[in-house]
């Protein structure tokens, strides 16, 4: 099965919600070899004007890809996730993650479209905290590879 071009402009109900942890943001920072105090170090965020530890950036792909598994699971997408190549990812930050947030995420598949027998395929995920006000919106293109 191919991709299914009919999903393109489709909007996935929102998922989560998805508590962030000050550990969950230690670990992230560890992990891309942050060392900024304000990731690790409550004290040393609230110096900064923080309410609280904050995650890297890009931390943010954690929360798009739990919410684009949705799309990506879809078994009318068609989409072969054995074929998946993760193209390109883009992030517009409204504010930080903060440890103790409550994030929802809301997926729209932005476009399909077919070049050289694969799919590129281009989704959208806006993150907002339990009030309804915006974090984070996260750009993510995959490539789906065509058939052997």
């Amino acid at each position: 099965m191919s991709v299914n071009l009919d999903f393109q402009g489709r909007v996935y109900p929102p998922s989560g919600p998805y508590a962030v942890s000050a550990a969950d943001i230690a670990a992230f920072a560890a992990a891309v070899g942050s060392t900024d105090p304000v990731h690790t170090d409550a004290e040393a965020a609230r110096a900064a004007g923080y309410p609280d530890v904050i995650a890297p950036p890009t931390m943010a792909v954690s929360y798009d890809q739990q919410t684009s598994h949705q799309y990506v699971a879809d078994p009318e997408a068609g989409i072969d996730y054995s074929r998946v190549v993760h193209g390109e990812q883009s992030f517009v930050h409204h504010r930080p993650i903060t440890a103790g947030d409550e994030l929802t995420g809301t997926l729209t598949v932005d476009s399909i479209r077919q070049a050289g027998g694969h799919s590129m395929v281009t989704v959208r995920t806006e993150l907002t905290d339990a009030g309804g006000a915006p974090v984070a919106t996260t750009t993510s293109t995959i490539v789906v590879r065509g058939g052997e």
